[in-house]
């Protein structure tokens, strides 16, 4: 097998062209299933590279497959996603998002241009290693249901079928330099709670002739903490979090909705079944007292990210000799969450994160904020490696 070395190199001829497709994607930010110049450009970039691929798969998806020798010993399955988000950026560089209000604020841009300089090396050593590489660029990560499943359902981890599903992240957490991995249970799972209450509206100074709909909305926000702290396991963590409370009233009218948004995240199914039945329990046992009624929604999002022990553990190592071990962490539970966890439900995955700090040059901002940004030499890190753990995987 290649050294190393060789890939470093590989990846210094290119990495002009790759800081250069990387701050286009910055540039010209696409919100989740909106990525229709970002698939175009991907497309054309492929094209111009002879490889062959195809486009609008679950959405605006794009899947391709790199044979090498005996290309059916063995698939596996490289994977970035392609949305940005609804912020606003606030970076002053030449590179800045020219749409107002999206800006690639989760470092999906990187991730972009990592796989395109992993597929375009790939590609041009394919006579040097067995089996076959299905890359995939997903729509949509950001919004559920996700990309994925949109992907999935249209066949995309069938002809061929990969053995076993890649991905990496950013990690702003993370110097650049580093990166990190994680066995087993590795993000949380993610529900979207909607919950309206409704009652008879009215002057708040006649309360006989109204029910007090936005008390109730409270009660039900206060009672959920009480009961969720109450019964919650403590082997694992657990958020229900609530951002949004709309209570369209006035100083002196008491609505007759109330809306309460907000989200639920753990890492264990049975409990995630527990506190459906809990904020069932709580909204109906308030808003009863209340002489109010509620409507109860609760979207069920994306799966615990469980990565497979042997798959990463054969990475993580790979990751070793190609940075040296000192540059290699272990990864916590989170509690942020991941479409890439549809993937690892289906085939044996690894997810891991890629540092893209640099504290000396102010580059520390968290994700999905106006700051964020990376420094660029995670770029030719990232590209390298994921390389050399396709490589070592095949």
């Amino acid at each position: 097998m290649l050294q190393p070395d060789y890939i470093k190199q590989e990846v210094v001829k290119i990495i002009e062209e790759l800081i250069s497709l990387r701050r286009h994607f910055h540039a010209n930010p696409e919100l989740s299933f909106e990525e229709k110049n970002t698939a175009e450009f991907i497309s054309n970039t492929l094209g111009h590279w002879g490889v062959e691929h195809r486009a609008n798969v679950g959405g605006y998806g794009i899947v391709g497959v790199i044979e090498g020798q005996n290309p059916t010993s063995k698939v596996i399955a490289l994977r970035a996603d392609m949305d940005a988000l609804p912020i606003e950026e606030k970076n002053a560089v030449e590179y800045k998002s020219l749409t107002k209000g999206k800006m690639h604020a989760c470092g999906h841009d990187v991730h972009m241009t990592c796989l395109l300089g992993a597929i375009k090396i790939l590609n041009s050593i394919k006579d040097s290693f067995e089996g076959s590489i299905k890359f995939i660029f997903q729509p949509g990560e950001e919004t559920l249901p996700g990309g994925a499943i949109k992907m999935i359902e249209e066949g995309v981890l069938e002809n061929p079928k990969p053995e076993l599903i890649i991905a990496q992240h950013v990690f702003p957490e993370m110097e650049v330099g580093k990166v990190g991995f994680k066995g087993g249970i590795y993000m949380a799972s993610s529900d979207e709670v909607n919950i309206t209450v409704t009652g008879q509206g009215g002057h708040a100074a006649i309360p006989d002739r109204y029910d007090n709909t936005v008390l109730a909305a409270a009660e039900i926000l206060v009672e959920l903490n009480k009961e969720i702290e109450r019964q919650k396991p403590k082997d694992f963590p657990s958020v229900l979090a609530f951002g949004k409370l709309i209570a369209d009233g006035a100083y002196n009218v008491i609505p007759s909705e109330v809306k309460i948004t907000g989200t639920f995240r753990t890492f264990n199914e049975d409990w995630r079944k527990r506190v459906h039945e809990i904020i069932e329990q709580v909204s109906a046992n308030i808003t009863k007292k209340h002489n109010c009624s509620y409507e109860l929604n609760i979207t069920k999002g994306y799966p615990v990210l469980v990565n497979n022990e042997e798959v990463t553990a054969k990475s993580k190592s790979a990751a070793g000799e190609f940075l040296g071990n000192e540059n290699i962490e272990e990864l916590k539970i989170r509690t942020t969450v991941e479409d890439f966890a549809r993937f690892a439900e289906i085939i044996p995955a690894c997810f891991y994160r890629l540092g893209v700090a640099n504290k000396k040059n102010g580059i520390v901002s968290n994700l999905h904020t106006s700051t964020f940004n990376v420094d660029e030499k995670s770029i030719e890190i990232g590209t390298g490696l994921m390389v050399w753990i396709t490589l070592n995987n095949l």
